[in-house]
């Protein structure tokens, strides 16, 4: 009896050796294949994050208010030769909108999004008014603008690229020359692209504070088609209103 469990012993040992030495053929050639695709993953990022790397950075708030010359009677000026700063990796044909979380001013961030008639909005603009973004006055100029008011609720990223409304993230306190004159051509140019084409676009809305000011100096606005080449910007937009001053750090105004 012992003779014969000793026979099955040997045999069940023998199977599970022979099994062992096929199995480890199969794990080398599965861990051979598992190896190749971490190195080609691995050698797609690097040269992903090279790409990257060689693509010109988005300046700070200072180092672009360093660069910009003073506004002389034009809304805007272009900027890095009129190329975002788009990194490859950023680029995509998934229509989206991401809003910078409020600092501890209170003051909006950075507003992007890839554009595409999926997010465009079917119905007109709700309010804003409860709105009071930081900087925010009531005030007026009846003989220096033409709708009289100063100050407007600028959507960084607009309502007619996205659909948003009283969003706190989305809205800066800018002026009515900055909001209409400055911003509003490209933001249209970007419109009229996306629904004439059906294509996306990326754009990105930074708005460019000197410190600790409660109302930003203007814009950074960059834009680029990703489907083609049709479509492509990189401006700074003055928040300015010409024939009146304007205290940035509280928002404050009075006629020069």
């Amino acid at each position: 009896m012992n003779f014969i469990k000793l026979i099955i012993c040997f045999v069940m040992s023998l199977t599970l050796f022979l099994s062992g030495c096929g199995g480890n053929k199969a794990e080398n050639e599965a861990s051979k294949t598992s190896k190749e695709a971490l190195e080609q993953t691995l050698s797609a990022k690097a040269s992903e994050t090279a790409k990257d790397a060689t693509e010109a950075k988005i300046p700070t708030n200072a180092e672009l208010l360093s660069k910009i010359p003073p506004f002389s009677g034009k809304p805007y000026v272009t900027v890095n030769n009129n190329k975002p700063y788009f990194k490859e990796s950023e680029i995509t044909s998934k229509a989206f909108e991401k809003y910078s979380d409020l600092d501890r001013l209170g003051r909006p961030g950075v507003a992007f999004a890839c554009v595409g008639v999926e997010i465009m909005p079917t119905e007109k603009r709700g309010k804003i008014g409860q709105i009071k973004p930081p900087g925010w006055h009531t005030v007026r100029y009846d003989d220096l603008i033409k709708d009289k008011y100063l100050y407007n609720r600028c959507h960084l990223i607009a309502h007619m690229l996205a659909g948003e409304d009283a969003n706190e993230k989305n809205l800066i306190t800018g002026t009515r020359y900055f909001n209409t004159e400055a911003m509003l051509p490209f933001e249209q140019e970007v419109s009229k692209y996306v629904k004439s084409s059906k294509n996306h676009a990326m754009y990105r809305v930074t708005p460019v504070y000197d410190g600790e000011n409660l109302v930003a100096s203007g814009v950074l606005m960059e834009a680029k088609s990703v489907e083609d080449n049709k479509l492509e910007f990189c401006v700074y937009c003055y928040n300015v209103q010409p024939g009146v001053g304007i205290d940035y750090k509280t928002g404050e105004s009075w006629r020069e």
